[in-house]
Order: structure tokens, then sequence, then C-alpha cells
């Protein structure tokens, strides 16, 4: 019996020094590239076509929804069919132990981890040799191969010098929807998502001609005749310029075209595809994105999967994988619909709100809503009612409801804040003039709008939980930079730091400019091995505790994870240093 109670003490020993120091986080480095851009295999079958009646085809089946039904699903069905299936809000699955996304076929981190010169960020989705010359083109050298299917902008595609685009016209704003569908995909771009290139074209209309007998679907109705009468329409209703007139090329996207995502569920055949969407961080957070620049037409109609295999050469052949893809941005800055007070209601009710609905009934629609305070600022018409005094983060709303939108967390929220803030106001007034708007005023009151929009934003997402970001080791300190304090969201003098070892005493920090702080570990040094540091700055509701691995004299102390509690939550910080 003495000899079973010797071999359990340090069974016990190594339990009770657990209990004390809680291992949330494996001694191993984050997941930083997502499995899912990983080659699979997948079966092939007979596909033939016009051209190759052997054809084969490996790529996943063409999805497609009739917008009828994906409005329907979203504002009655999935709504009435959630009551009876109810289901828990859960955080993201596909968050790291670093509180970030990996980069994967939906997402690539790019300026929340790196600087972006105003050069790069203007660029969008385009390599330099991308972008379109017509000054140096012969009249009838584009070549229309496609009129443009559904859609409320008017277009068609048009291949040049081996590139294809598809050009699409303002239609009923001068200047505004070319401007939102360039902008916007750079935005989105930045953050990064991926877009295609997105470019604004001024040309002569002799450059084109048509490919005989081409077709086009409309939103409704068949099939109708792309000629030369369909092609003169188009263009009567694009804005010139001294002869020119103005389109937004968006370049064809390469490899085979499988259809939109969904912002719910998983595609059945795609083995790499096996978080449900409405799950995925990039997706959920993509609702701050998408109320910034007001894009109430984030939905599935404007989302694209391609399939890319490993041949190029033979796009529907396998091995390959499935990129996802954010398209058409055009309705930002001030959607409109034919009728004003559904225009006013954009980015404040769903078009068919049942919510809303319940309390104009209840309160006979006695009380103002932010759409009836709305209004017009004269000689900015083209933007509607996209404005500032208005904007409620997170109150905002698109056309209907969207599944990863709705399931939207205050850390998913926040980590998008954590990738916007890096956006100065010098690269917003950049991003501004990549619209090419005929006005500067124009052009100034954007970019007055979009960081007016911002500030909102960040001061909605960053101050609630922790906004210290880029945790590293250096030395014997833990450093850190508050995006809060490097934005100036509170003045200087209210950051206040402080910082402790959990379960231990507290611990010096050192200030820098620009935000930064180091906390000194030399101190803590811990023979079990592992430890919670939680540092404070006295601006945001909560802490960020920081779990590090002490790997000894020669390895030193490793980040293995982060936690951002919310105020109260299991506070380190319950009595002052």
């Amino acid at each position: 019996m003495a000899r079973v109670y010797a071999l359990a003490i340090p069974f016990i020993s190594w339990i009770m020094a657990c209990a004390s120091s809680p291992r949330l986080f494996a001694l191993q480095p984050p997941v930083s590239i997502d499995t899912d851009l990983r080659s699979v295999t997948v079966p092939c079958r007979s596909a033939p076509t016009d051209t190759d009646p052997r054809h084969v085809r490996c790529a996943p089946e063409v999805y497609f929804t009739p917008d009828i039904w994906d409005v329907s699903d979203n504002l009655v069905f999935r709504p009435i069919a959630e009551v009876w299936t109810f289901r828990a809000p859960s955080e993201a699955a596909n968050a790291n132990s670093l509180d970030e996304v990996a980069d994967s076929a939906w997402f690539t981190n790019r300026i929340g981890i790196r600087p972006m010169p105003v050069e790069e960020l203007s660029r969008g989705g385009c390599n330099p040799d991308d972008f379109i010359h017509p000054e140096s083109d012969p009249d009838g050298s584009w070549v229309i191969d496609q009129g443009k299917a559904n859609g409320s902008s008017l277009g068609f595609r048009v291949s040049i010098r081996g590139r294809k685009y598809l050009f699409k016209a303002d239609t009923d704003t001068p200047e505004r929807p070319t401007a939102a569908s360039v902008i916007g995909a750079a935005m989105y771009h930045a953050v990064g998502f991926n877009t295609p290139c997105e470019q604004i074209v001024y040309f002569r209309p002799a450059l084109l001609s048509l490919k005989p007998g081409l077709k086009y679907k409309g939103n409704i109705g068949g099939e109708h005749d792309f000629d030369r009468a369909a092609l003169d329409h188009v263009l009567s209703v694009a804005t010139p310029r001294d002869g020119l007139v103005r389109f937004n090329a968006s370049q064809w996207l390469p490899g085979t075209l499988l259809g939109p995502f969904r912002y719910v569920g998983t595609r059945d055949d795609d083995p790499n595809d096996v978080i449900a969407h409405e799950d995925r961080r990039e997706l959920r957070g993509g609702r701050v994105l998408a109320s910034w620049i007001d894009h109430t037409d984030a939905r599935e109609r404007n989302s694209m999967d391609v399939w890319s295999s490993d041949r190029p050469q033979d796009p529907d052949s396998s091995p390959g994988h499935v990129v996802h893809y954010y398209l058409d941005t055009s309705d930002c800055f001030g959607p409109a619909w034919p009728w004003d007070q559904l225009t006013r209601r954009l980015g404040y009710s769903y078009v068919f709100d049942w919510g809303d609905f319940g309390r104009d009934f209840v309160t006979l629609g006695i009380p103002l809503r932010p759409w009836d305070r709305v209004e017009l600022v004269p000689g900015y018409e083209n933007f509607n009612y996209f404005d500032v005094a208005n904007f409620v983060p997170d109150e905002w709303k698109n056309e209907y409801p969207n599944p990863a939108f709705g399931r939207m967390t205050e850390r998913d929220a926040a980590w998008m804040a954590r990738i916007l803030v890096r956006l100065t106001p010098q690269m917003v007034h950049g991003l501004a003039e990549m619209g090419r708007l005929s006005h500067q005023d124009q052009t100034e009151y954007l970019a007055s709008v979009l960081e007016g929009r911002l500030e909102k934003i960040l001061e909605r997402y960053l101050l609630r939980l922790s906004p210290m970001a880029e945790l590293h080791i250096s030395g014997d300190e833990l450093c850190a930079t508050d995006l809060a304090e490097l934005r100036a969201l509170q003045p200087a003098e209210r950051f206040h730091y402080t910082a402790r070892n959990v379960g231990g005493g507290w611990l010096q920090v050192r200030r820098e400019p620009e935000g930064r702080v180091c906390v000194a570990l030399a101190p803590v040094r811990s023979p079990s091995a592992y430890l919670r540091i939680a540092i404070n700055d006295g601006v945001a509701r909560g802490a960020l505790i920081a779990h590090l691995n002490d790997l000894g004299p020669q390895r030193g102390l490793t980040l293995v994870g982060l936690e951002r509690p919310e105020e109260g939550e299991g506070s380190p910080f319950a009595s002052p240093p």
C-alpha cells in the first residue's frame, strides 16, 4: 500500500500544478494556413459540350438558386425554421489560438498583419499588367463575346488582348456605382477577402466590336439578342466624358466558375469545406466591413466559388481546390431603390422586417425611426442617404437577413475592427480617389463620410474587448500594440496600463510611442512552465490574457494563446495594484 501511495504522489502533484495554472492552449504554433488550400481529388464524369462531345469534367457542379428563393428563404422560411430548431450563439469555429483567422481559400491576411502602401492599396486585386490602356488599342479590337446576365447594372463581357473583362455601366446614378465597384473591391481585398481585379475605364465606343449571334438573359423573362441595338442602349446609359464613356471593368475570374457560395452550411461536393459558413469568422466579421461602406447587397448572389485546378490549362481537371470570391460592391456608398421610402430604410431595416413591422403595429408608427431623419445633402445627391450622423454600427442591416451576419459575436466584430483600424485617414482618402469622380469635392465628401463611419466602428468595437495586438516576446518582455491608443480613440492620458501574472503578483509595464507597451517577465519564470499574463489599458472594458510556455533558459518563453474576456468575465484585475 505504501508503494501505491508513493507512486501516486507525483501524479497528484502534477494534477495540482495543472489545476493552479490551467493550460488552455497546447504547446504548438497557432494555425496560420488552413488545410482548405490543399488540393483534393474529386470524382470525374462525362460532360459533353458543343465543341467537345467527349469532354470530361472533374470540377464540382455549378450551384444556382433563383433570387426569389434566396430572398424568401432568408426572410421567411429560415427564420421560421430556426424558431423550432433553436441554436444557441457560439464563437466562430475557425479562430486560431491567437484569436485571429488563418490564411485560407476564403481569406488571406493582408493589412491586418503588414503595412500596405497606398499604391498597393489602390491596386486592389489587380496586378500591374491587368490594367487596361484604351489609348493604345485600334478601333474594333475589343471583342464583345457575351451579354451580361441579370443584375441591376447593364453591361457585357469583352475580350482585350487575350484577357476577359465584365464591363458594367453606371445605369441610373452617374459615377457612384462604378466608383463603388472599384473602391469596395479594393477595401475587401485589403482586408483579406478574394476579389476580382476591378478598375474604371474611359474609352471611345469605336473600340468595341460584336461577336455575331450573342444572347443575354435579363432579370425577367428568357433570352434576348445582344445585338447592335442592345449595345447602343448600354452605351447610352453610361456616364460620358469628353467623347468617352465610363465603365467599370471587372476581370474574369481564373478557373471554372461554380456559382455563388452560401452563407450557411457547406458544399457537399468540396472535401475541403468542413466548417459551416455561418460559423466562419471572416464571413461573420464581414458584417462590420459591409456596414462601413453600406454594402446592403452583401448576399449570396454577389459571391462566386471557383474551381482552381492544379493544371490551369485544363481548368475542369482534378486535383484542385475551391476558392471563394466576393463580387459586386456597386450598391455601396448610398444604395438606391426605385422608391424613396424604401431607399431611406436601406441600412436601417430589412426590406421586409418582421421586428420593425411589429414595433410599428404596437406603437402605431408614432416614434421617429432613423430613416425618418435621414436627408439628402445638397450637391451630393448621388450618395443618397449615405451619412455619418445616423450610422449606428451594431444596428446596421443589409437588405435581408444574412445567416453569417446574424451569428456575428463581439469577438468576430472586434477581430474585423482590429483590421480596419490599420486604414489611416490618408489611406481612406486614397481609396476615395480610386473612384475617379469628375469633381474633387465629391471625392472629399466620400472620404469624409467613410472616415466618420470608420471612427464610429472603431469606437464601438475596439473599446469593449481588449484592443491589444501584435503580441510577441522580446527578450524577457511581452510586448504589444494598443490599437485604440495608436488610433487615438481616447485622449492619451486616459490610457493607464497595468499587468499581472494571473495567480501571482503585479508586473512592471513600459510604454513606448504609438501605443506600444512591454511587460517585464524576468521575475515570473515559472517551474510549472506555463504562465498567464493579463494586461489592462484602463480604457477597454476587458483585459487581454496572454498564455505563455516557458521552455527553459535556452529556448525561453513562447506565446501559445490569447484570451479577450468581456467585462466581468473572470477579470484578473479584481483588485488594484
